[in-house]
This record gives structure tokens, C-alpha cells and sequence, in this order.
């Protein structure tokens, strides 16, 4: 397979066949990552990407899902992704699942019946940094969009039958707008609906405008108590049809999965106990992004 620079995939597809058709990300300057700084967009020629659909068909006849990387396969246009998924039904028929990476910005520049159309060719599910709800937030950070465009094109996205998966940030809006930024993010998500949420908690990376803006003292990173009544507050807030709420990547404090709003109630205590001190966090040392 011909890889370009880090490869990047979300937690789920760690069992994927990793077909990178794009390298870096098409928005690139949220201040807080450094996934793909000094890396310049681009889209894959299709020679590469079918030798390596070819490859996979040989030697990865076991694997039964696909993610198209890198940082926003679904910005590719539409013809070009079309030709691809139906390559990957050509050659590797037994594929049940085909991710992708994408944003507001790429999703609205599908139609609904062109998402419908990417459904039809097997692409099920797709991720989405929300990161907040609050838009003071998300224009602090340099994302694309406030909350009601990200809300639109969500749901969009779901009524062509595209499975949503919503990455959220806690701690991202420091202290002062901590617990608005948790209430915001999770009347949001209730309002996009989506199949997964994974909650991750900010880590600082040197070389980031907000590692700068901590560093000079004008960003306040919160303690991890503060991150546990900023998901107690998210989750209170995010009533979800059938979704499951993980906040089990390495970076928490507090391994959680609750599928809502089932689990709410059962969450929420178990949220309690760890802010009373009942339940021990996760060590410093243990975290990772």
C-alpha cells in the first residue's frame, strides 16, 4: 500500500483496510491540532489508489471493512469518489463497510441525492469532528462553520442513510466557558442525532497556536475534575434517539460507554462517584492522544 505521512484513522477502524486516497486535511488550521501541520492537501492520482485497491485485494481478503484516509476523504469530488467505491466493489466484493473522514465544508458540497448516491456504493459511515457546540468556541479554534452549519449537514447526511460518528473535545474552551461550552456541545449533538459520539479531552501539543496561547498564560487549561463535570454536563444535555456516548479513548480520565438514553441515569452516578473520589482516574502518565 502507498502511504504518505502519519496515517490517521479513527479508534473503530483499527481492524480496517486503510485505503489513503487523500494526504493531510482540506481545512487544516484548527488551533488546537497538529495532525497534519506543514502537510499540503492533496487528492491521490487514481493510478496509485487502484494499485492499492489491487493490493488489497490480494493480500487483505479478510477484512471485511475500509477507511478512506487521510484527514477529509468526503472533500473528493464526487465523480472521482464515485470511480473509487465502485472500484472497491469491483475488486474487494466482500467489504460490508467503507468509512471516511469528513466535515461540514465537504458535506455541503454533496447534495443529498449524491450522498445517497455514495450510500448506495457502500460508504455507511462517516466521522465528524464537532469538537463544541458553542460558537465562540469553534470560531476561537479556527473550525469551519458554526454549530448550525454542522447541525444542517449532519443531518443531511443521515437522511441519505450515512451512518454519523461526532468526535467532541472536552476542555477545549478552557475554564471561563467550560461548562457553556459542555451544555452547547450536547444540546448540539442532540439536535445532529448521530449513531456514535466519542468524547476525547484536550491534550496540549507544543508547535499549536493553543499550546502557544497556554504557554503565554491566555488560554486556562481545566484540572481533570473540571473534565469530569464538563462530560457530566455534556451528557446530561445530549438526548440521543439510540446512540452510543464513548468517552474510553486514551486521553480521559474516566472510561465511559453508555448507549443513550438508556444509560443516562447509570452514567451520570457513575460520573458522580468519580468526582467524589470513589471511582480513581486515570494517571497523567497513562494518557495518550
Amino acid at each position: 500500500m502507498h502511504y504518505e505521512g502519519n496515517m490517521i484513522r479513527p479508534p473503530s477502524e483499527a481492524n480496517s483496510i486503510l485505503l489513503q486516497a487523500t494526504v493531510g486535511c482540506s481545512h487544516n488550521k484548527c488551533t488546537f491540532c497538529a495532525a497534519y501541520k506543514g502537510v499540503r492537501f492533496k487528492i491521490k492520482s487514481d493510478d496509485i489508489i487502484l494499485k492499492d485497491i489491487a493490493y488489497a485485494s490480494k493480500q487483505f481478503r479478510f477484512h471485511r471493512r475500509l477507511f478512506i484516509c487521510d484527514g477529509d476523504g468526503m472533500i473528493i469530488p464526487q465523480k472521482r469518489l464515485v470511480f473509487i467505491l465502485k472500484e472497491i466493489q469491483k475488486q474487494l466484493p466482500w467489504i460490508e463497510r467503507v468509512g471516511v473522514y469528513a466535515n461540514a465544508k465537504s458535506l455541503s458540497m454533496k447534495s443529498l441525492d449524491e450522498l445517497k448516491e455514495l450510500k448506495q456504493l457502500g460508504l455507511t459511515i462517516a466521522y465528524l469532528g464537532l469538537e463544541s457546540g458553542d460558537d465562540e468556541t469553534l470560531k476561537k479554534v479556527h473550525k469551519k462553520g458554526d454549530s448550525a452549519y454542522m447541525i444542517e449537514e449532519s443531518v443531511k447526511a443521515k437522511k441519505a442513510g450515512i451512518k454519523l460518528s461526532v468526535t467532541v473535545l472536552l476542555g477545549l474552551a478552557g475554564r471561563q466557558r467550560s461548562q457553556f461550552h459542555a451544555e452547547k456541545t450536547g444540546m448540539t449533538l442532540s439536535a445532529m442525532d448521530p449513531d456514535y459520539v466519542g468524547a476525547l479531552s484536550l491534550m496540549l501539543v507544543p508547535g499549536t497556536p493553543m499550546y502557544d496561547d497556554y504557554a503565554n498564560g491566555a488560554f486556562q487549561m481545566i484540572e481533570p475534575i473540571e473534565m469530569l463535570k464538563e462530560l457530566r454536563t455534556m451528557i446530561a444535555n445530549t438526548h440521543l434517539t439510540d446512540g452510543l456516548f464513548h468517552a474510553n479513548h486514551a486521553s480521559n480520565y474516566l472510561p465511559i460507554r453508555a448507549r443513550l438514553p438508556h444509560d443516562q441515569d447509570r452514567v451520570l452516578a457513575q460520573i458522580d462517584d468519580a468526582i467524589k473520589g470513589k471511582i480513581p482516574l486515570k494517571p497523567e502518565y497513562m494518557r495518550a492522544l
